[in-house]
């Protein structure tokens, strides 16, 4: 099973670990577009700060964030899994797994970045703030930048099984399953089951409960059919649309009745 995630608009500091090293990240492949990418961002939050914060989209009270981003090279490096933070990764709480959770964790979560691509849970990374909604000046906007890099490693590291698909739309637009590996493919929201509203919060918060349960049951299902019947006996409401036909992925929604 591979688990695709968003990132967090929020992360942790970076702390005093090793630097990044690009080479060592998963999904190897990605390794020159991202160094064009991090290279683009040191060079712009080296510069003009005004300019910087336009680009990022940055508030005022983020200005720190474009520092931050011009010291990517040198600063700290923790796993992912650390530095991501915010509802979802909170729901999720990696650090509270035991043992053999935390071993599935690494094997099975893929989480989307604007600056990375992709990297799994494990993986050494700095804080950063880059958003895939960024056009970085000489490579555009990020989230059509990526899709060329991520249509080439994806297949491999989506493998034989279920690919369970959480991400905002935002970064699902930097890869969609295409042929078989659509077929095996569920993507999920979360509804609030009177009003069968997307609730941002509740919708990150859930999934990120969702992705817990698998992973402390130890739940290995190999396919859509079979996520479903997991999920309903982990405790969800789960309502499905199969495929509406071949290369299409199966559309999941998860009924929520409390909002919190």
């Amino acid at each position: 099973m591979l688990v695709l995630l968003p990132p967090s608009e929020g992360k942790a500091s970076s702390g005093r670990g090793a630097p990044l090293k690009t080479e060592s990240l998963s999904l190897p492949g990605l390794t020159p577009a991202r160094e064009a990418v991090l290279g683009e961002l040191v060079e712009l939050c080296a510069g003009d700060e005004e300019k910087a914060r336009e680009v990022l989209g940055l508030s005022e009270g983020l200005r720190g964030e474009v520092a931050k981003n011009a010291e990517l090279r040198t600063a700290g490096a923790r796993p992912a899994g650390e530095i991501y933070t915010g509802v979802l990764y909170d729901a999720l709480d990696l650090g509270s797994l035991d043992a053999a959770a935390k071993r599935r964790a690494a094997r099975s979560l893929l989480v989307f970045s604007g600056l990375w691509g992709a990297v799994r849970v494990n993986d050494r990374i700095p804080s950063y703030r880059c958003s895939t909604g960024v056009k970085l000046p000489g490579i555009g906007a990020l989230g059509a930048y990526w899709r060329a890099p991520m249509a080439e490693v994806m297949p491999e590291a989506a493998g034989e099984g279920l690919v369970l698909d959480l991400r905002s739309s935002a970064y699902a637009a930097a890869w969609k399953p295409k042929g078989e590996v659509a077929g095996r493919t569920a993507s999920v929201r979360v509804l609030h089951a009177p009003t069968r509203k997307v609730v941002s919060h509740f919708n990150k918060a859930t999934k990120g409960r969702i992705v817990r349960s698998l992973l402390t049951a130890g739940a290995a299902p190999k396919g859509p059919a079979e996520l479903v019947e997991t999920l309903s006996e982990l405790g969800y409401v789960v309502e499905v649309e199969p495929p509406t036909g071949a290369g299409k992925p199966w559309m999941l929604d998860v009924l929520v009745d409390e909002i919190h």
